[in-house]
C-alpha cells in the first residue's frame, strides 16, 4: 500500500522564539510532513522573528502565505491553507501546541487508514505552568482513551459527539474537499461545524489519545467570558447543528468533578475562584447566544474577535467582499 503523504498547515499570529522548537519538533517526527504550510497573519511578526537567521535553508520545506488580520477567519484561512496541499492528509494545528514525542503525526493519522474517518484529533496535555483547574479540564476533555464518534453516538454524547480541535487535528484532504471544507466566514468552532458536517453525512470522527501535543491556558475570567461569547456566537448562528442539542450540563458535570479533583489534591481554596471562572464562563455563552439583540458597542466589548464583527457589519457577509484579500471568484478550496 502506498504511503500517504502528510501536510502540516499552522495559522501564526505573532510568533515568539518556541515557533523554532516546534517547526523543529515536527521536522523530527517518525512520520515527516511533506511541506509545513504557514499561513501567517500580518508579515511583519514573522519577518522580524526570522531576521538573521538561517530559517529558509534548515527548513526549505516551510511555505508561507501572508494575510493581513482584517483578512483572517478561522474558517476561510484554513481553507485557503489546505488550497496549498496537494498531500492525501492535511494535519490542521496552532502554534502554540508542541508534540508531546515524535510519534505524534504518526498516531494522529491512523485512524484515518479507514475512509469513513473524515477528521482525527490529538489529545491534550497541560503544560508545565498550568493551574490545578487546567490540569483537570486537559483530563475531562482529553481522556486516555481512543474514540470514534458518529452519528449513533448523538442519543450518549450529545454535542461531545462533534468535539474536535484544529489544535491538533488530521483531515483526509480528499473528504475534505468532497464535503466543502470549513464554513468560510465563522467567529469560532470551525472544527466541530466540520466535525458535525462529517457525521450527519455519514463518516466518523476519531479521538487520537496517543497523539499527544502539550497545550493548555491559565485564561482569567474576563479571558473565558469573551471566548464563550464567541462559542455562543457561533451555536446562535448554527442552530442546524446546535440548536436541539444542550451543551449546558456537559460544563456543569465538569464543575462537579472539579471540585472532587480539588479536594482530592487538597486544593480545596480553589474552589471559589472555579465558580468565578465557571460564572464568566456561562454568562459570556448565554449573551453569545442572544448576540441579535445586543448593541454594536455591547458586543464588541464581550468579544475576543473584533476583527469578526468589523467584516461581519461593514461588508454584510458577502463572499467575493469579505474576502477580497485572497482574490474574488476562486473555484474550490
Amino acid at each position: 500500500m502506498k504511503e500517504k503523504t502528510v501536510d502540516i498547515i499552522i495559522p501564526t499570529y505573532k510568533p515568539d522564539k518556541r515557533f523554532f522548537s516546534l517547526i523543529e519538533s515536527l521536522e523530527n517526527q517518525t512520520v515527516k510532513p511533506t511541506k509545513i504550510i504557514l499561513m501567517n497573519t500580518e508579515e511583519k511578526y514573522l519577518s522580524n522573528l526570522l531576521y538573521g537567521t538561517n530559517f529558509k535553508e534548515k527548513f526549505g520545506n516551510v511555505v508561507v502565505r501572508n494575510v493581513s488580520k482584517k483578512e483572517f477567519n478561522h474558517g476561510r484561512t484554513r481553507n485557503q491553507g489546505v488550497k496549498q496541499s496537494t498531500a492525501d492528509i492535511c494535519v490542521l494545528m496552532t502554534q502554540d501546541a508542541f508534540p508531546d514525542d515524535d510519534r505524534l503525526i504518526e498516531k494522529l493519522i491512523e485512524p484515518l487508514e479507514d475512509d469513513s474517518v473524515a477528521v482525527a484529533y490529538a489529545r491534550q496535555l497541560p503544560a508545565r505552568d498550568a493551574s490545578p483547574i487546567e490540569i483537570f479540564s486537559r483530563s475531562f476533555n482529553y481522556p486516555d482513551v481512543d474514540r470514534l464518534k458518529g452519528k449513533e453516538d448523538l442519543e450518549e454524547l450529545g454535542i461531545k459527539t462533534y468535539f474536535c480541535s484544529d489544535v491538533c487535528a488530521a483531515y483526509n484532504r480528499k473528504t475534505f474537499r468532497e464535503l466543502g471544507g470549513f464554513i468560510d466566514f465563522t467567529i469560532f468552532n470551525e472544527d466541530m461545524l466540520y466535525a458535525a458536517k462529517a457525521i450527519n453525512s455519514g463518516y466518523r470522527v476519531a479521538y487520537a489519545s496517543k497523539a499527544r501535543v502539550i497545550h493548555s491556558h491559565n485564561y482569567s475570567g474576563r479571558q473565558q467570558f469573551r471566548r464563550n461569547f464567541d462559542l455562543g456566537v457561533s451555536q446562535a448562528d448554527h442552530p442546524e447543528v446546535f440548536g436541539d442539542i444542550k451543551s449546558e450540563g456537559e460544563g456543569i458535570k465538569m464543575v462537579k468533578q472539579t471540585v472532587v479533583y480539588l479536594a482530592e489534591q487538597k486544593k480545596i481554596y480553589l474552589v471559589p475562584y472555579l465558580f468565578y471562572l465557571s460564572a464568566c464562563k456561562l454568562l459570556g455563552y448565554r449573551l453569545g447566544k442572544k448576540y441579535k439583540t445586543l448593541s454594536h458597542n455591547r458586543i464588541l466589548k464581550c468579544t475576543s474577535n473584533p476583527e469578526y464583527w468589523s467584516r461581519y457589519w461593514d461588508k454584510n457577509l458577502v463572499p467575493e467582499n469579505v474576502y477580497a484579500g485572497y482574490g474574488k471568484n476562486e473555484e474550490g478550496l
